[in-house]
């Protein structure tokens, strides 16, 4: 510690000479900052740990569209688990105090997990043009195996990106003495290079955004064409109650592109990473929120009905909600 100018300032590890400076919050600030991450980060495990156990559990929610939504909970949650803990940390002191190794892991899960996550939102938006636009065809072409090809491919595609550009430090090639001049004991950063800012924002952020509003755009007019038939025809009730689920479908897919696209564009600037995060942490509120079969999930879950007899099995009329 030394004094400047009546200013106490602190050192990540005060016993060095090359540390990096803490972050100067007051007692109240840190305070809210743990309690809001604290909070986020119990809400993020335990919200998405009951989505998997919802789909694992109940057999009839055992389809392709759930393969993705299991698949992408799992992401939130490894989320949850490995990133935010040691990110909230970091954010609140502004130091890293677990090493250089650790700091290139963390970084790579970070990194890894933001991209599965963006891959699975593309694959969801897939099955559900798929679904809306074309159903005749639908279970046809989005078979289980069609979705676990899918699933892995996101998982395999995001480690190969990601942990292969990190530890190739392709990301940083040239900046070596930039990287010099702000190195201290307690720093991690997750640096690019221009050419990889330019790559980086193209693959997870771009392209994942303009696949997903063409896709949603196209349902958005099959939605308006359904409106207009309903207007312009007298259905019997069977035909109503048929569409009505399919219009059901069509606005809960528009409801969930406008909170996704609010929500995925993560690490362009320091300020936007914990919004990135807190996505993990709102998509099973999402579920919950437009799925009337995960509220009856949700609710025997927490009322432990899971135990009963039987648990595994809801009536039908729940599931026709979310296809």
């Amino acid at each position: 510690r030394i004094m400047n100018r009546s200013l106490l300032i602190q050192f990540c590890f005060p016993e060095s000479n090359a540390s990096c400076v803490l972050t100067q919050f007051s007692v109240g600030t840190k305070f809210i900052l743990y309690l809001l991450f604290s909070l986020g980060m119990l809400i993020t495990i335990l919200g998405n740990t009951v989505v998997i156990v919802s789909i694992s559990h109940f057999k009839q929610l055992h389809n392709s569209t759930s393969v993705l939504i299991l698949s992408l909970a799992l992401v939130d949650l490894l989320v949850g688990v490995i990133v935010m803990p040691f990110s909230a940390i970091g954010t609140v002191h502004g130091c890293w105090f677990y090493g250089e190794v650790f700091c290139q892991l963390h970084s790579s899960f970070d990194m890894f997990l933001t991209s599965v996550s963006i891959f699975h939102l593309i694959c969801i938006a897939i099955d559900r043009h798929e679904a809306i636009c074309d159903p005749l065809h639908y279970s046809m072409k989005i078979t289980m195996p069609v979705a676990w090809i899918m699933v892995c491919c996101s998982w395999a595609l995001a480690a190969v990106y990601s942990f292969g550009l990190l530890y190739s430090k392709a990301n940083v090639a040239g900046l070596e003495d930039y990287i010099e001049s702000i190195n201290c004991l307690g720093s991690c950063n997750l640096l690019f290079n221009h050419l990889w800012e330019i790559l980086d924002s193209i693959i997870v952020f771009f392209f994942p955004c303009i696949v997903m509003v063409c896709l949603y755009t196209q349902i958005f007019i099959v939605a308006k064409e359904h409106l207009q038939k309903i207007g312009d025809v007298k259905h019997s009730s069977k035909d109503r109650g048929r569409i009505w689920v399919i219009k059901q479908s069509e606005h809960k897919a528009a409801k969930t592109l406008g909170i996704v696209l609010l929500l995925t564009p993560v690490a362009v600037f320091e300020t936007f990473v914990w919004l990135g995060y807190f996505n993990s942490t709102l998509n099973p509120i999402i579920y919950a929120l437009f799925y009337p079969c995960f509220k009856k999930c949700f609710y025997r879950i927490i009322t432990l009905k899971i135990f009963s007899p039987n648990s595994s099995t809801m009536n039908n009329e729940h599931i026709l909600y979310y296809v």
